[in-house]
């Protein structure tokens, strides 16, 4: 049952499991009881969402070299030990449960959860592609 990278808002496909929100901040406009309902997430879990401030340096990359700034920036966050732990507590659960993590942005390749999915696959995660 490998973890899927979605984006929160998008239909869940079947199979999907437990959406994970790995985002700064809930649904705009969004009564707390619909976020599971309109597609959003089932948890709420920022602990693996970039900083407000690494999140300004994603915002305002226009290059590769800027979003590589993003990129290291947002790998040392999740280098500190609840984040880590945090990765390798969804990584073991891939191999045992249906569960999805996602984030809101169009992209995923200009997206933290591009990141999250290859530090999940670093620590062996079973991942959908």
């Amino acid at each position: 049952m490998p973890v899927r990278i979605v984006r929160l808002g998008a239909p869940r496909a079947n199979g999907e499991g437990l959406r994970i929100g790995a985002v700064r901040r809930p649904p705009r406009g969004v009564p707390k009881e619909q976020f599971a309902a309109r597609d959003w997430y089932d948890v709420w879990y920022p602990n693996l969402a970039p900083s407000v401030e690494t999140m300004k340096l994603a915002h305002a990359a226009a290059t590769p070299a800027q979003w590589a700034v993003f990129e290291r920036a947002f790998r040392r966050e999740m280098a500190a030990p609840q984040a880590s732990r945090s990765l390798d507590l969804l990584a073991a659960f891939s191999r045992h449960a249906a569960f999805s993590i996602g984030c809101y942005c169009a992209d995923e390749a200009h997206c933290h959860r591009g990141v999250l999915r290859a530090l999940l696959r670093q620590r062996g995660a079973a991942i959908a592609d």
